[in-house]
């Protein structure tokens, strides 16, 4: 059972990189290479069965699938200063429709979401009005 503080995340990454279908065929992947604070301090908030949505960037700009978070910040392996962290994810499942960035921009209860605002940011918090928001919209389309 969910604890009423869940916190529900965003996370994005382009899909020729890494995509949902390239973590699903893992099982479990590790979320690295975030060089950005903001992003970073987000990661180290998230606690291990938190759930993210996982967001194609540049290429489809649109939320695809729903993550679980599998294991809590440790260090990047990627990241030979050791200043950044990584996290680790499972998939939990594709969503039904993809929800587009120019659904959300057009939906009234998304404006402040983080994706709209600070759109270089690559893993934000989503509120769960938000998070309830999206799943509904990616069964309506």
């Amino acid at each position: 059972m969910k604890s009423m503080s869940a916190h529900y995340w965003l996370m994005k990454s382009e899909p020729d990189e890494y995509g949902w279908d390239d973590l699903v065929a893992e099982k479990e992947g590790i979320w690295d290479g975030v060089k950005n604070a903001q992003a970073s301090n987000n990661m180290k908030a998230m606690k291990t069965g938190e759930q993210v949505f996982f967001y194609h960037s540049r290429q489809g700009l649109e939320i695809v699938g729903i993550m679980v978070v599998s294991e809590e910040a440790f260090p990047d392996p990627t990241d030979e200063t050791g200043r950044w962290i990584a996290v680790k994810v499972k998939p939990e499942r594709k969503l039904d429709n993809p929800v587009s960035l120019k659904a959300m921009k057009q939906n009234p209860k998304l404006s402040e979401l983080a994706i709209i605002r600070q759109s270089r940011l690559s893993v934000a918090s989503v509120t769960e009005d938000q998070w309830q928001e999206i799943l509904a919209m990616s069964q309506a389309e």
